[in-house]
């Protein structure tokens, strides 16, 4: 059982090494965005659909290329998801953080340094006996419900998707991330919390990024801070 396993994990492994993707469409209560880079900032990796793999690269906090060029609009408790090209195509963790533009700010050039983000969901592998599922494997878009207490105004909505399938060392983990500008209307009067930075929330050598295939590892926990409980 235990070879089978790691067998399982070798093709993984094979078969992910070419299977890159990006994150630039919005899906808004089942509407998706016609075009790509609607109100999701360019990528770098617009044309090679590769991943960051330094976490103290200025790269880890939206990974752009350019400024903002338009904004979605989403009511609280509304569900937002991010499109991937083709589909997220590696195991691993997809993570929402949500950083409240500060008032006078411009939403399509603010860089969002500093302890802005909180994390408002997250979908991490679950054990299942000996192997694990991960939720958002192959799934083309990763959604989450807007916290309703969230307060009203602009925000950088920025999308992870920690791709473990390299990650058996330091530095492995590669990470396919952007940051779409969203107006959230009817919210609430909430505090989210922790705030975090991007880059500085995560170190090389956290536990979340790194991953065994043989032992099989036993357990996982994302990295980063605890969800803002709204």
């Amino acid at each position: 059982m235990k070879f089978l396993h790691f067998l399982q994990s070798v093709l993984l492994l094979a078969a992910g090494t070419e299977a890159h993707y990006r994150f630039s469409k919005l899906e808004i209560n089942g509407q998706r965005e016609a075009n790509e880079w609607t109100s999701v900032r360019q990528t770098k990796n617009y044309q090679g659909n590769f991943g960051v793999t330094d976490v103290n690269s200025p790269d880890m906090r939206c990974f752009q290329m350019a400024p903002g060029r338009g904004t979605a609009t989403i009511a609280a408790g509304e569900k937002l998801g991010f499109v991937a090209n083709a589909a997220v195509t590696h195991f691993g963790p997809v993570q929402f953080y949500m950083a409240k533009v500060p008032e006078g700010a411009n939403i399509n050039t603010w860089d969002a340094a500093g302890n802005v983000w909180a994390k408002v969901a997250s979908i991490s592998g679950v054990r299942n006996g000996g192997d694990w599922v991960w939720p958002a494997y192959n799934e083309e878009v990763v959604e989450f419900t807007v916290p309703q207490n969230i307060p009203s105004g602009d925000y950088l909505v920025r999308v992870e998707s920690i791709a473990l399938h390299q990650a058996q060392s330091v530095g492995g983990a590669q990470i396919y991330l952007s940051c779409a500008q969203v107006t959230v209307t009817g919210g609430g009067n909430g505090t989210p919390e922790p705030l975090v930075s991007f880059p500085g929330a995560y170190r090389a050598n956290d536990p979340g990024l790194l991953w065994s295939y043989y032992p099989v590892a036993t357990s996982y926990k994302a990295p980063g801070p605890v969800v803002w409980a709204a």
